[in-house]
């Protein structure tokens, strides 16, 4: 293979995993048209490589008696020399309460999403871990009221009207 084909070998893969991830090896070959192996290595190299950082489960847990409260936290920070937010970011993000951290645009530079057992959890976090940072000069959070879609897959179904018809 020529280094283009190789390039779009790991895009249709990447592509076909990306929804999912426990995709059989051999069903996704024959799926591709790529020779098994060749799948595996591939993968193999983008795991090693760090394009390929991780599976995970994507679980509603609202379905579940599991209570969770999943905030959104805007942050402000001061940038720090010679390393942008890039250190604040990782303080941030090694918190254990963090699931994700992101540089935004806007009013805000980082945008925190992490997950707590009740709203006070999130608040204790918020004020007593993230907002206390020397770096951060403002915090807004908002709480996820219902989860519709997530990472491309419907969580909450359309409502379905079960009235029974009356007609005159």
């Amino acid at each position: 293979m020529n280094d283009n084909e190789i390039k779009e070998m790991r895009m249709s893969i990447l592509k076909a995993i990306e929804h999912d991830g426990r995709v059989d090896l051999k069903e996704l070959a024959i799926r591709l048209g790529i020779d098994a192996t060749d799948v595996a290595n591939a993968m193999s190299d983008m795991e090693k490589e760090g394009i390929i950082c991780g599976y995970q489960t994507l679980i509603d847990w609202d379905k579940t008696d599991d209570e969770r409260v999943t905030a959104l936290i805007e942050v402000r920070v001061t940038p720090q020399r010679g390393q942008g937010f890039d250190s604040i970011a990782e303080r941030i993000y090694k918190f254990s309460e963090v699931d994700s951290v992101y540089l935004i645009s806007g009013g805000f530079d980082l945008m925190v999403i992490m997950e707590g057992r009740s709203l006070k959890e999130v608040s204790s976090f918020v004020t007593n871990k993230l907002s206390s940072l020397e770096a951060v000069l403002s915090c807004a959070t908002h709480f996820i009221m219902r989860k519709y879609k997530m990472n491309g897959t419907v969580l909450a179904r359309k409502y379905k009207d079960e009235r029974i018809l009356v007609t005159p």
